[in-house]
């Protein structure tokens, strides 16, 4: 009886890594199941209060409020040409695995505290929304306006050699993105910087109640807590937020001029120009 070859693999059978690698370019993992379903995300600009509103929040006995946690400069690298096909097998891309990493650090802050809403409060945040939206469908956002003519002159006093039109760019980017968000998120509550400091004690009411929270009167004590280390990278350090007590905002200049977009964007948001 003459023998039976087994049948000869062809190089076509087995992909390249090129080809490989351009298959699982185009592959999109479904969402995986979330550990924190309704995170909530304070959306502003730099130099607009963020931090203030951080550290009240962080007062209540039910909300843990961080330091800036800069989840979007967290990145996962597949390192080898199969590491995609690998992680395609288990329904999990590039940004899936993103998305894990950004879901796993807030359980464990929120577990870590032995409270039940947590609160990031990074403004760069805001230019990632879309994707913040994506990752969790059911977050709630907190918008944090602040007059723009306030926050350039912040960011000037703030800088050696400020470059005016640089600063003019940085904070429309920041306010085109808050109105994007503004207009389009279906859960928002918004505040403003200068309300907070005028009349805290209904601003934060208004949040707990959006955030299903009984309002407590400790939170304007923010002083009285332990919040961190206030410190550069982490959100404001100056003296005002260091001093534990809630100081009026700095007004911004009637006479400065703005340029036509952001002024545009301030009288839409209710800010004389």
């Amino acid at each position: 009886m003459q023998a039976v070859s087994p049948p000869r693999r062809t190089l076509n059978a087995i992909p390249s890594p090129r080809s490989a690698g351009q298959e699982q370019s185009s592959y999109t993992a479904p969402r995986a199941p979330r550990l924190v379903d309704s995170p909530v995300f304070v959306l502003s600009s730099v130099r607009s209060g963020s931090t203030l509103l951080r550290v009240l929040l962080n007062s209540h006995s039910r909300i843990r409020a961080p330091h800036e946690m800069h989840l979007r400069t967290l990145h996962v690298q597949l390192t080898r040409s199969f590491t995609a096909a690998a992680m395609q097998e288990l329904r999990l891309d590039k940004e899936e695995l993103e998305h894990v990493l950004w879901d796993r650090i807030l359980h464990l802050e929120l577990t870590r505290s032995g409270k039940d809403v947590i609160v990031d409060k990074t403004p760069p945040n805001t230019l990632i929304w879309p994707r913040l939206e994506r990752c969790w469908p059911n977050a709630r956002y907190v918008l944090l306006l602040r007059h723009p003519a306030a926050i350039i002159a912040s960011l000037a006093d703030r800088r050696e050699n400020p470059d005016l039109d640089a600063i003019h760019e940085e904070v429309l980017g920041y306010a085109e993105k808050l109105e994007e968000a503004r207009r389009n998120l279906d859960s928002v509550h918004v505040i403003t910087y200068e309300e907070l400091t005028a009349e805290p004690e209904k601003t934060t009411r208004g949040v707990c109640e959006y955030l299903g929270v009984e309002w407590e009167s400790s939170m304007l004590d923010y002083g009285s807590r332990d919040h961190g280390t206030f410190r550069p990278q982490l959100g404001d350090w100056s003296s005002t937020i260091k001093s534990g007590r809630i100081q009026p905002a700095r007004p911004a200049d009637p006479t400065a001029e703005l340029p036509p977009q952001l002024a545009e964007l301030a009288k839409t948001w209710g800010y004389p120009t």
